[in-house]
């Protein structure tokens, strides 16, 4: 038996910023690129559009709560999706949708996909059990090996049916030929930023766990008057935090030279005009994308050693290593990218572009994304079926 039309529907709470929305919308694209029907439910959200704008089709339920009854109530809702499109697989990128998508696709004998995108907190059994939930896929996706090592290391999980997928960036945006002269210069006008300093930017929203304290003690460290730090995110409600880190900013001399600027709708011209990045996370991330953004810029980036980043970066070669929560470590990498020469700039560019090109694009990622979707429509068609679609697509 085989299907003319796959129908694939991905789950995810809202459509929003962050790396699983663009990671959802970057597969839907994928997916009707090939011939299939793409269908996300979410509980909607400002990129809503985008999916529209792709050809793939969007219906709102109310998949962000947690409360117990809307989860059981989802049940139903999305077994009547499964069954007015005739969906093949069901791929579910959060937990509290996992439980409910996981009974419809057993409901409907439809093949269920999950996606860890990081490593869930483990406070107690209920926690492990509610978490469990993702390792329950007939494919479960880690966008990590430190993501794969904490799915192995938790739950129980056939080791065949993981795959390793590293989140991928879309090179066509996020290339240095791609910002017009007239897009730096808007934004070094917003930005206000002085002519002629060096510029490091970390971008990350302001939580303590992004490491922005440790950043600006880097900074007090690196003791370079002449550098002007930007910081890119949002406080997102946390008003404590955003105070403790301007007082910060007072205290170790910075208010000259560091601006917190909020949300930046361009960031491929906010890291052409910095010379160094920073992703300064005190805790391991899943994946993390500012590395293999600035990477993808050719920008010098420095990250702390562990989670995702410490998989996406060539210590040395296309970006610095440093220890977590160590400023003094942070500014010495930061030191030594600030005197490089412009030749030495070169070589690790090309090299920082050349390694995101070879491993962490968009369509890599979706690539492998897809291929896993072809495994569980060959198992229940024994016609791969995707596979074929994709190779005519491309003729």
């Amino acid at each position: 038996m085989s299907k003319d039309q796959p129908v694939i529907i991905q789950i995810i709470p809202e459509l929003g910023t962050g790396g699983a929305e663009q990671g959802t919308i970057d597969v839907a694209a994928e997916l009707v690129r090939a011939g299939s029907k793409a269908i996300v439910i979410s509980q909607g959200g400002s990129r809503v559009h985008e999916l529209k704008r792709i050809g793939a089709i969007h219906i709102d339920l109310p998949v962000a709560s947690k409360n117990p009854l809307t989860i059981w109530q989802n049940i139903k809702r999305i077994e009547d999706v499964i069954e007015e499109h005739d969906v093949d697989i069901v791929h579910v990128r959060s937990r509290a949708p996992a439980w409910s998508a996981y009974y419809a696709c057993k409901n409907t004998e439809t093949k269920f996909v999950t996606t860890f995108h990081a490593p869930y907190n483990i406070s107690g059994k209920f926690k492990r059990m509610y978490n469990a939930i993702m390792a329950k896929g007939d494919r479960v996706i880690a966008i990590s090996g430190h993501v794969e090592k904490y799915i192995h290391n938790n739950y129980v999980v056939d080791p065949d049916k993981v795959r390793l997928i590293h989140r991928g960036v879309a090179i066509e945006k996020f290339h240095p030929t791609m910002v017009t002269p007239q897009r730096l210069i808007n934004l070094a006008q917003e930005w206000r930023i002085p002519d002629g300093a060096p510029v490091i930017m970390l971008p990350a929203r302001i939580t303590r766990w992004k490491g922005h304290l440790e950043f600006l003690e880097a900074l007090r460290q690196l003791n370079r008057k002449d550098v002007f730090a930007i910081i890119v995110g949002p406080d997102q409600g946390r008003k404590k935090f955003r105070e403790e880190v301007d007082q910060a900013i007072i205290d170790k001399g910075l208010a000259k030279q560091i601006r917190i600027v909020g949300n930046c709708n361009d960031m491929p011209a906010a890291y052409m005009l910095t010379n160094v990045v920073v992703s300064a996370s005190i805790e391991p991330e899943g994946f993390g994308r500012i590395p293999i953004e600035a990477q993808a810029m050719g920008r010098p980036v420095v990250a702390t050693n562990h989670g995702g980043a410490a998989e996406t970066i060539i210590h040395g070669e296309t970006g610095w290593h440093v220890t977590p929560g160590d400023p003094t470590d942070m500014a010495r990498a930061m030191a030594v990218i600030l005197s490089l020469s412009e030749h030495d700039r070169a070589v690790l560019a090309t090299k920082a572009m050349h390694h995101v090109s070879n491993h962490f694009t968009k369509d890599i990622m979706c690539d492998k994304t897809l291929d896993v979707y072809a495994e569980l429509l060959h198992e229940k068609y024994g016609s791969p079926a995707i596979a074929d679609q994709r190779s005519a697509a491309a003729e």
